[in-house]
């Protein structure tokens, strides 16, 4: 037994090392003073200023903050829908084929959802005349089209694993369906739409794929102006973006996973409460 723990440890430490050495090299070679982005020169701060005073990275930034916050939103309003009719309403018609159609996305390669999407807004500009031009409008809908599907399993999931009996009770006591929903259901699984939420903001933020079909003149974000400069070799002022957007998404992992924590003791409380005073 204590062999097998020592296996599944040292196992367990070089996956972790495969995967978060890399980051933590390219966090430290951030403040390197040479221009060379593998080669240590010294201590310095300047690449992180000469990233802020680009405009361009600055422009590719705010789109993509802009794309991921209107694409995640929309995303999880869809995907909670999604999720709340798979897992509640179990046998109307067309259940197969609906949820066939919300987790094609997840099985098929992105390139195959970059490509549709780029025959459809071509189609579509020759058949109505919109969309003019490929850019903000043609990315975030063309994410809110990959991202859903995330949002819907996750909440699918946590639906699934729910006390339905607390629902029904609510509809006892008089509750109508809409008040069950707003005053229960929802607040019961806003964890899962939480975690929805951050996975299809990260997914919009770091997307090159479908964003690369999608996308038009003026229309760079950070991910393709990062490709981009890539394939010119990587900067030192690269990997300052990098860091600073590891460390964003680190930060929103935590705060997200404090309020859900928070979130999931609080109601567990409360259903303690409530089956204390049924009895």
């Amino acid at each position: 037994m204590k062999r097998r723990s020592t296996f599944l440890m040292t196992v367990l430490g070089f996956g972790f090392a495969f995967l978060y050495i890399p980051i933590l090299s390219m966090i430290v070679f951030s403040f390197n003073s040479s221009r060379l982005a593998t080669v240590w020169g010294g201590f310095s701060t300047k690449w992180y200023a000469s990233l802020f005073s680009n405009q361009k990275v600055i422009d590719a930034l705010l789109l993509s903050l802009k794309i991921a916050l209107v694409s995640s939103t929309i995303a999880t309003i869809l995907g909670t829908m999604a999720g709340i009719a798979l897992a509640r309403f179990t046998k109307f018609r067309g259940r197969v084929v609906f949820s066939g159609l919300v987790t094609a996305p997840l099985i098929m390669p992105e390139v195959i959802t970059g490509i549709s999407s780029l025959i459809f807004f071509i189609m579509l500009a020759d058949w109505v005349g919109w969309p003019g031009a490929r850019g903000f409008t043609t990315i975030t809908l063309a994410h809110i089209t990959f991202s859903m599907v995330f949002v819907s399993t996750i909440v699918n999931a946590r639906m699934v694993q729910s006390d339905r009996a607390i629902e029904e009770a609510a509809m006892d006591l008089g509750s109508k369906p809409w008040q069950v929903l707003f005053d229960i259901t929802l607040p019961v699984i806003s964890p899962a739409i939480l975690s929805g939420w951050l996975l299809a903001f990260t997914i919009s933020l770091d997307d090159v794929v479908i964003t690369s079909f999608t996308t038009g003149p003026g229309s760079t974000t950070l991910p393709l102006l990062i490709w981009s400069k890539v394939k010119l070799g990587v900067t030192p002022d690269i990997n300052a973006l990098a860091t600073l957007m590891v460390l964003t998404v680190g930060a929103g992992v935590v705060a997200a996973g404090v309020i859900m924590f928070r979130a999931e003791r609080r109601r567990l409380a409360d259903e303690r409460l409530a089956y204390r005073n049924n009895d």
